[in-house]
């Protein structure tokens, strides 16, 4: 993968309206390319999701925009502005698209 500053890196994405409004999920976008992701402070039990592949491209120096499909057939796509630390995501699937607004915070380096 080519360098950024996602890849390698865990983010926390806290989303201000649409239907995840009030809710927090951690990423960790792995240096091999897949990426982890669960609720905060959701269910403790539950298993992550995941993705086998990412792909993020840098629209500026501060701007970067992340895409993957889940293993549940979902894709998000997520555009982080480093200099605000807001984020625009757009979620779909088969039969629905949504976009959402919100913040992200950097949690630190992804475990290698």
């Amino acid at each position: 993968m080519v360098a950024n500053p996602i890849t390698g890196h865990a983010l926390r994405f806290k989303f201000s309206d649409g239907p995840m409004a009030g809710k927090a999920f951690d990423h960790t976008f792995s240096r091999n390319g897949n990426v982890a992701f669960r609720e905060v402070n959701g269910d403790p039990n539950a298993k992550a999701g995941n993705a086998e592949q990412y792909h993020v491209a840098s629209v500026g120096q501060d701007v970067h925009v992340i895409s993957y499909l889940s293993a549940t057939g979902h894709t998000l796509t997520v555009v982080l502005d480093y200099k605000s630390m807001k984020l625009v995501a757009f979620a779909s699937d088969a039969t629905s698209l949504i976009m959402q607004q919100g913040s992200f915070e950097l949690l630190g380096s992804a475990p290698r």
